[in-house]
């Protein structure tokens, strides 16, 4: 080949390479762009959910929101899962002891708060759920809460044009399958990062604690980080805390998912992040203040062989230490977090296209 026929090569070759990095800049633009960005504190232990193999994109999130809020989700259409979960609680609910449904029924346990769900591997007090892109199968056609099947929800989605807009957004793809609404629905509670209180704060230098709540945290670490532990300030682990079983609801805790004996009063550990917001608490919601809970750890802990072995040792306070304890608890409230609008109704969404 001659200078002149390699010339003509060498730019015949730069057009083609021209052309296909020109028609990629849109491309990677997009997706740069619907990228959802969590935010993870340096201090945070590296989170369970793989968010390099599921990234978060913007368009799922918004979906997400908008089925977490949106009642059709339920049988007759007045339950959503903000009916029992309101982010001005962390996320949990604190008008009734135990969660309710439609139909005004009344179900067995406490709503948990939700939070920090990247770094959770199982789900419900019971641990039944394994995952989170499955978890809201279980409220869903729970008969006291939603009782609804999801053939049933991807069928009145797939009617409105708004959730056909949204899942065309979201995955390409206008069709309303059962796994894209699940994997949406997680995309959004997994955004749920509870990280900016003044423990939070305390942490990375901005603040510092009083001199009451140092003395409570040290309370806390002599006797309360082993299930509690931070910075997440639960291991999420099952445990028997020793609570007497409640005569009327009869909840046997894991032992209804497992049948086996040994599971029996085992329950999720929650987080002690946002209780100012979250009360009642225990998975029955018998409790509905934090000296009650503190004064069943001294004094109320029902002693059996199932008891966690973090719990067999008497726990001693003061009445100061108690007092000293409840401060720092109170540091680890997360005031920007219960009022992100961004975690709030999506009235731009839901409102502006009601009945659609």
């Amino acid at each position: 080949m001659d200078l002149k026929g390699k010339y003509h090569s060498v730019i015949k070759s730069l057009k083609t390479y021209t052309f296909r990095f020109l028609f990629l800049i849109p491309l990677l633009a997009f997706t740069i762009k619907d990228i959802y960005h969590l935010y993870i504190p340096e201090y945070f232990p590296k989170p369970v959910y793989d968010l390099k193999k599921e990234p978060l994109t913007r368009e799922k999130v918004e979906l997400g929101r908008a089925l977490f809020y949106d009642p059709v989700l339920s049988k007759d259409g007045t339950v959503s899962c903000a009916s029992c979960h309101t982010s001005y609680n962390a996320f949990s609910h604190n008008d009734h002891a135990l969660s309710h449904g439609i139909g005004d029924s009344i179900g067995k346990r406490n709503a948990p708060a939700l939070f920090n769900l990247a770094w959770q591997k199982q789900f419900m007090w019971d641990g039944a759920v394994n995952h989170i892109e499955v978890q809201a199968l279980a409220p869903l056609s729970d008969q006291k809460e939603m009782a609804e099947s999801l053939d049933n929800v991807i069928r009145k989605l797939q009617s409105r044009k708004m959730y056909r807009t949204l899942f065309y957004k979201a995955f390409s793809d206008s069709t309303v399958t059962g796994q894209h609404l699940l994997k949406a629905l997680a995309q959004f509670q997994l955004t749920l990062v509870s990280a900016n209180s003044r423990y939070d704060k305390v942490k990375i230098g901005k603040e510092h604690f009083t001199e009451q709540e140092q003395k409570g945290y040290v309370v806390f670490k002599r006797n309360c980080n082993a299930c509690h532990a931070e910075p997440l300030f639960s291991t999420y682990e099952l445990a028997n805390n020793g609570l007497p079983e409640n005569p009327n609801l009869k909840d046997q805790g894991r032992m209804k998912v497992t049948h086996q004996a040994k599971d029996r009063f085992l329950f999720k550990i929650p987080s002690l992040r946002n209780l100012s917001y979250s009360y009642p608490y225990m998975h029955d919601g018998r409790f509905s203040r934090l000296s009650q809970v503190i004064n069943h750890y001294t004094g109320g802990i029902e002693q059996n062989t199932a008891v966690s072995k973090e719990l067999k040792k008497k726990i001693i306070l003061t009445d100061n230490e108690k007092v000293d304890l409840i401060a720092f608890l109170l540091t680890l409230n997360d005031q920007e977090f219960v009022k992100n609008p961004n975690f709030q109704f999506p009235k731009e969404i839901l409102l502006q296209s009601e009945g659609k």
